[in-house]
C-alpha cells in the first residue's frame, strides 16, 4: 500500500506521467420502455434482450486530469497488451517512462506483451513502463477505479444495445471530461 502512495506522492512530470489503469464490463441490452399514463411516469420492461457483453480499459491520469477509454470486444491478455500499445505509442508517445498503477488482474502483466507481440515489440513496450500493483484487496487504491464510477453514473447508466453505439457515447463522455 505504502508503494501506491508514494507513487501518488510524486510531483507532476509529464515525461514521466502516474497512470491509473483498471478495466470493467457491460452488457449490451435492450429493454423495452412501457407507455406513459395519466399518473404513472415511464417505466420501463423487466425483460430484456442480450447483445452481449464489452470491456472497457481505463487509464486516468490524476494530475493531468486525462482519461482514456478504449472499448473491446473482449478482455483477455491480447486486448489488454494492445491498450498498452495505444498508451505507449499514441497517447503518451512524448514520454519517457509510463508510470502504471493497476491491480494484480491475471492479464495485467508484462507477460501479456509477450502472449500478443513478438520479443522485441514486447520488450520496446514493456522498457517504458513502471509497474506499481495496488495489494490484494486494496483495489480502491487505483484513482481509475474512481473514474469507472463516473463513467458508470454519466454514460454506462443508460441502456446501449450495440459495440459502436458504445464506442460512440464512450468516445463523447471521454472527450467532455477531459
Amino acid at each position: 500500500m505504502e508503494d501506491v502512495l508514494d507513487v501518488y506522492e510524486r510531483p507532476y512530470d509529464p515525461l514521466c506521467p502516474v497512470v491509473c489503469l483498471d478495466e470493467t464490463n457491460r452488457q449490451l441490452i435492450e429493454q423495452r420502455s412501457l407507455p406513459m399514463e395519466p399518473g404513472q411516469p415511464e417505466r420501463v420492461d423487466y425483460e430484456y434482450r442480450r447483445h452481449g457483453v464489452v470491456d472497457l480499459f481505463v487509464a486516468f491520469e490524476p494530475l493531468a486530469c486525462k482519461r482514456v477509454v478504449k472499448v473491446t470486444q473482449s478482455r483477455t491478455a491480447m486486448d489488454f497488451a494492445h491498450f498498452l500499445q495505444e498508451l505507449v505509442d499514441r497517447h503518451y508517445s512524448h514520454c519517457e517512462k509510463i508510470v502504471l498503477v493497476m491491480d494484480n488482474l491475471n492479464i495485467h502483466s508484462i507477460a501479456s506483451l509477450y502472449k500478443a507481440f513478438e520479443p522485441a515489440e514486447a520488450h520496446r513496450i514493456a522498457v517504458r513502463l513502471e509497474i506499481h500493483n495496488t495489494p490484494v484487496h486494496a483495489s480502491w487504491l487505483n484513482m481509475a477505479e474512481i473514474e469507472i464510477g463516473v463513467l458508470s453514473r454519466q454514460c454506462l447508466s443508460q441502456q446501449m444495445i450495440s459495440f459502436e453505439e458504445m464506442k460512440r457515447k464512450v468516445a463523447a463522455w471521454q472527450f467532455r471530461r477531459n
